[in-house]
């Protein structure tokens, strides 16, 4: 039995352990979950400034661009005859390359409202209409007028002058130029230079965003790769099929904006769309072509900018999406190293603590051993005095039964009665505790009972068939409970003068349940009730009393599943209700 006792312990041990370590293990995962969530947002804000700086001066650099481009407009415009009949192709091949652009075209008016590029330094722009270029189409047409743009669009307008952004040529879908419109009046066709992708290429690889991008993947480990994507085109370009079945793709709506978008997911939609229309950062882990990633997707929102980019109906867009992809494996690698030590660490505190648990396991053994055999020299004690009330019963029961014989011959009946009625009063006593049924239920009451006696309290008792058969080794804590309740009992009347010393006992064990009740006297029960009587260090009789006999009680009741109620039986009578399962 000790040896089973001893596996229970060490078991209990080892499983504790155990539950910690994997308690530990998932509070240091979501910690470094957390903690990583936390860099990357800190990060994406770090990103997100950069960004900003970064693309406003790629901006500005196209806005200047824009600018030398209605320079080279005005130049022409002084250079070239004011009728378009007398201008020529080669003539404009001649101006474009002396003022160092691609091309330079002339758009002109028809009767039937079609915009023509009726002349041009590359033959294949020549004699397109430009009808279906909305709102290019628009914007020429309010140039001609010479009225302004009715509403601003993607691109840059001065005086005269509206340069679009960069974007893929109608003519030739695998070049990329910008181009810039001037028309003041002075003559009847638009002039139209422009210049290809090749200097805004070269700036963005040595100083844009592409280039900033690279750098924070070389300064930060954990960064695998940084995006910005357009959150109405993502992930699909969007394309335009022309009537000969050539598909055209659009700069302006192209779904990644900057950086590079190798780790493909299929939440990457979804999340993007979450991420925009909810303006809240979105993260999700997960497992990529074999690489454990951990990807945040963080909303950016322009206020004092315009951007280079529309949605899918062409209306231009304030804000986009920064993605961040980390790698997941680092915080494992940290996971496990914590793990690790922590192993470590509990296996040297286990081994140190072992031999204490084992000696503080041995003190309270002994402890509770002394407690039993104390419970057991106080049961045989009152035994023993309670069989040597007996014998001395049965001892003088001859010479007993002899005087009332003689009391009765002399007919001294006066005599005989309080003879009788003490003889009855022993037996009664005796009688008392053998109904009570449980031989340490029934010393413990009989000590109560002398206790009494020496205090001149009134013990009332009426105690019967409490038996405890159920609750086997579990009586000790039965008899300190109701010992409890007597003593406080005691202390409380014994405030009070003799003819107020009452207490009163009931104890029954019926249909599974063991039923005690202590009344007794108190100057104001009502008063008294509403007191913390079962809190621990509360007390009301002052002196050396330390206010834990209640508490005792308390606490014994409700780990037996127990129910324990005080009241007031009237304005001076406080009682004590105790049920407990047996």
């Amino acid at each position: 039995m000790q040896r089973n006792i001893w596996y229970m312990a060490i078991s209990t041990i080892v499983l504790l352990v155990i539950i910690n370590n994997c308690v530990y293990f998932f509070i240091t995962r979501n910690m470094l979950v957390e903690q990583l969530d936390t860099e990357l947002q800190v990060l994406g804000k770090q990103i997100e400034s950069s960004v900003e700086q970064t693309r406003i001066g790629s901006q500005m650099f196209e806005d200047q661009i824009g600018r030398e481009l209605r320079s080279a407009s005005i130049a022409a415009k002084y250079a070239l005859n004011n009728d378009i009949e007398q201008v020529t192709n080669d003539h404009l091949t001649e101006l474009a390359a002396e003022l160092d652009i691609s091309h330079i075209t002339l758009l002109k008016k028809m009767e039937n409202r079609d915009i023509l590029l009726y002349r041009s330094s590359d033959p294949s722009q020549l004699m397109k209409s430009t009808r279906d270029w909305d709102p290019w189409f628009r914007i020429f047409h309010e140039l001609f007028e010479m009225k302004g743009i009715s509403h601003e669009w993607v691109g840059m307008t001065l005086p005269s002058f509206w340069s679009g952004p960069y974007e893929v040529a109608s003519t030739d879908y695998k070049k990329e130029y910008k181009w810039g419109y001037f028309y003041d009046g002075t003559s009847n066709y638009m002039i139209d230079p422009y210049v290809d992708y090749e200097a805004v290429a070269k700036y963005n690889q040595e100083t844009g965003l592409d280039r900033l991008f690279e750098n924070l993947k070389e300064a930060n480990d954990s960064i695998v790769e940084i995006s910005i994507v357009n959150p109405e085109t993502f992930p699909n370009d969007s394309v335009t099929v022309n009537q000969d079945g050539s598909i055209r793709e659009h700069v302006v709506q192209r779904p990644l904006l900057y950086g590079s978008y190798n780790f493909v997911s299929s939440y990457d939609e979804q999340d993007v769309k979450k991420a925009y229309l909810e303006s809240e950062n979105v993260s999700r882990e997960e497992k990529i072509g074999g690489s454990h990633t951990y990807k945040m997707f963080i909303p950016v929102q322009v206020k004092n900018d315009k951007l280079a980019m529309v949605d899918e109906e062409g209306t231009q867009m304030s804000g986009y999406v920064l993605i961040i992809v980390s790698d997941y494996s680092l915080i494992k690698e940290k996971l496990l190293e914590s793990i690790i030590r922590v192993a470590l660490i509990t296996i040297m505190v286990t081994a140190i603590m072992l031999p204490i648990v084992i000696t503080v396991m041995r003190y309270f053994r002994k402890l509770r051993d002394q407690a039993v055999q104390v419970a057991q020299d106080t049961y045989i004690e009152e035994i023993n005095a309670l069989f040597q009330s007996i014998r001395s019963q049965r001892h003088d029961f001859i010479n007993q039964v002899q005087t009332i014989h003689s009391l009765t011959k002399m007919k001294m009946y006066d005599e005989l009665e309080k003879f009788t009625e003490a003889i009855a009063g022993e037996i009664h006593y005796v009688n008392d505790f053998i109904n009570i049924g449980n031989p340490t239920v029934a010393a413990l009451v009989r000590s109560k009972i002398s206790q009494a006696e020496g205090f001149k309290i009134d013990f009332v008792r009426d105690v019967k068939s409490v038996n405890l058969h159920a609750m086997a080794g579990k009586t000790l804590d039965v008899n300190r409970i109701l010992g409890n309740l007597i003593d406080n009992a005691f202390d409380e009347v014994l405030k009070h003068s003799e003819q107020n010393r009452k207490v009163i006992l009931y104890g029954r064990e019926q249909e599974g349940m063991l039923y005690l009740k202590v009344t007794n006297y108190c100057k104001d029960a009502c008063q008294t009730v509403n007191s913390p009587l079962f809190v621990t260090g509360f007390t009301s009789k002052g002196g050396d009393h330390q206010g834990l006999g209640l508490s005792i009680v308390s606490e014994l009741i409700k780990q037996y599943k127990g129910e324990l109620e005080v009241y007031a039986v009237d304005e001076h009578y406080i009682e004590f209700s105790v049920k407990i399962p047996v």
